[in-house]
């Protein structure tokens, strides 16, 4: 039996979400962009898209910008609030645990003569307002925060900054990509101008994103071509895609609160056994203030590469942090930036639960991820160390 608990990687596409796509690869296969009957059967089902995916945001359809993904949604973001700016010199304010989709641009931005400012976080992986607060300058034009972290899971309180933004007449921007379909998203109520979302995350196909861009919201295309997308993001709709994603966003509103009760459940389950039987191990992160389906524990001593190669040999797939990272060289800045030493941040896993997760699986790996703990601390040259020391 294989046990998948890495959703916040990725997910299975729902089986309602394939049969919604599917027509659209051969049947009606025309451009939405085209005036003809096929090109407006596309069209059809692009705009019913579009409202449901209005819908699970709070927004309006008119407001939403289909992408690739979480990553461009982000980047058109950060890129287009810059491009479109009219300040002389321009300040962005951001965390230090955002996921690289925002930290990377921030980057490549300063390089171009944007001053960022990294606020950090405390132990328990929360970003104090008041420090954001503090970073506004006169020449700030952009606050992003995410919703949720991806590796913790623990949720900012991103409704608070959207009213320290909102006072300072600074444009508020929030990764919403680990939230959606976790907890309700409202637009209005979190105060953002802009939010991404990406469909993989919620049973939908890869590929696909959108990017909410509040009514007003200055906002320059960082792609050029054709009209499309009002004209904020040209090329030829993936009409499949979008329509997955549109399928996603009504069963993520539909299911949140059933899905959300019992994952919750099952992975306090999984936590609570695991903080029993493995010894010297922890929660990394706020374990009250964050969505329902994320954990992420240090076993000292254990290596956490080491620990995901192993369980993953006996059927269990997790991860040691975000899937973009993989095979980076160094620990979780996500880990870092809380607190943790290098060693810790190499012996944490990330098991993220997902719709389809089943209390046997839950059993099953609460019974296999002790034993391999275990031999893995015999292994080690920490372990060795501690005992020493003792």
């Amino acid at each position: 039996m294989r046990i998948y608990l890495d959703s916040n990687a990725t997910t299975p596409v729902d089986p309602a979400v394939l049969e919604a796509m599917l027509p659209y690869f051969a049947e009606t296969f025309g451009n939405a962009s085209s005036i003809h009957s096929p090109g407006q059967r596309a069209r059809g089902a692009v705009d019913a898209a579009r409202a449901s995916v209005a819908a699970l945001l709070g927004a309006k359809p008119s407001e939403i910008v289909f992408t690739s993904g979480g990553t461009e949604s982000d980047n058109l973001a950060l890129f287009g609030v810059v491009a479109a700016s009219q300040e002389p010199r321009k300040h962005i304010i951001t965390t230090a645990i955002e996921h690289h989709a925002v930290l990377n641009a921030a980057q490549a931005l300063e390089k171009l003569g944007v001053a960022i400012t990294y606020i950090p976080v405390g132990c328990e992986g929360v970003v104090d307002p008041e420090d954001i607060r503090r970073a506004l300058k006169p020449e700030t034009i952009l606050i992003s925060v995410m919703h949720a972290n991806n590796e913790l899971g623990t949720i900012q309180p991103t409704d608070e900054i959207g009213r320290i933004a909102a006072a300072a007449k600074v444009l508020f921007h929030c990764d919403a990509v680990q939230s959606a379909g976790k907890i309700p998203l409202d637009v209005n109520r979190l105060g953002v101008d802009l939010l991404s979302i990406s469909a993989h995350k919620i049973y939908g196909p890869k590929g696909t994103g959108a990017l909410y861009v509040r009514s007003g919201t200055p906002l320059e295309p960082q792609f050029h071509g054709g009209h499309h997308e009002r004209d904020r993001r040209p090329g030829t709709e993936n009409v499949p895609g979008i329509i997955g994603l549109g399928k996603a966003a009504d069963l993520a509103r539909k299911n949140l609160m059933t899905d959300c009760a019992r994952v919750t459940a099952l992975r306090n389950r999984l936590e609570d056994a695991l903080l029993a039987t493995c010894g010297n191990a922890r929660v990394n992160g706020n374990r009250a203030q964050r969505v329902s389906n994320t954990s992420n524990i240090s076993f000292h001593a254990a290596g956490g590469e080491a620990l995901v190669i192993a369980l993953d040999l006996q059927g269990i797939a997790c991860s040691t942090g975000a899937a973009c990272s993989s095979g980076a060289v160094g620990p979780s800045h996500v880990l870092m930036a809380i607190g943790l030493s290098p060693d810790e941040a190499r012996s944490s896993l990330r098991f993220s639960l997902g719709r389809t997760t089943t209390p046997e699986e839950i059993d099953q790996a609460i019974a296999i991820i002790p034993q391999a703990v275990e031999r893995l601390r015999a292994l080690s040259p920490l372990s060795a160390n501690a005992e020493l020391s003792a």
